[in-house]
């Protein structure tokens, strides 16, 4: 198993739940994503937010790399500071 992690703040007067309502919509798309396992959206205490996305395997993950798991979505995108984008990390589970 792979866990990928991504962490970023929300751009300047954006809406929490416009933020959480746009974060559900590419949860529902990777979904039905092959090695698709779960993916957390969770926010930290000063105001950051953290997303983990765990597949099966490397391979899975970037098979699906086209798809957004991350604040690095179109969808997510307007509504993410890009400047506080941290690097997509990886970790594996045994």
């Amino acid at each position: 198993m792979l866990i990928e992690l991504t962490t970023f703040n929300l751009a300047g007067g954006t809406d929490e739940a416009a933020f959480l309502e746009a974060d559900r919509a590419v949860q529902a798309e990777l979904n039905c994503r092959e090695g698709f396992v779960r993916r957390t959206t969770a926010r930290g205490e000063e105001g950051d937010w953290l997303v983990m996305t765990v597949w099966r395997t490397g391979e899975d993950a970037e098979r699906a790399a086209p798809v957004p798991s991350g604040a690095g979505d179109e969808t997510l995108e307007p509504l993410v500071d890009a400047a506080t984008v941290g690097t997509r990390r990886f970790f594996t589970l045994d």
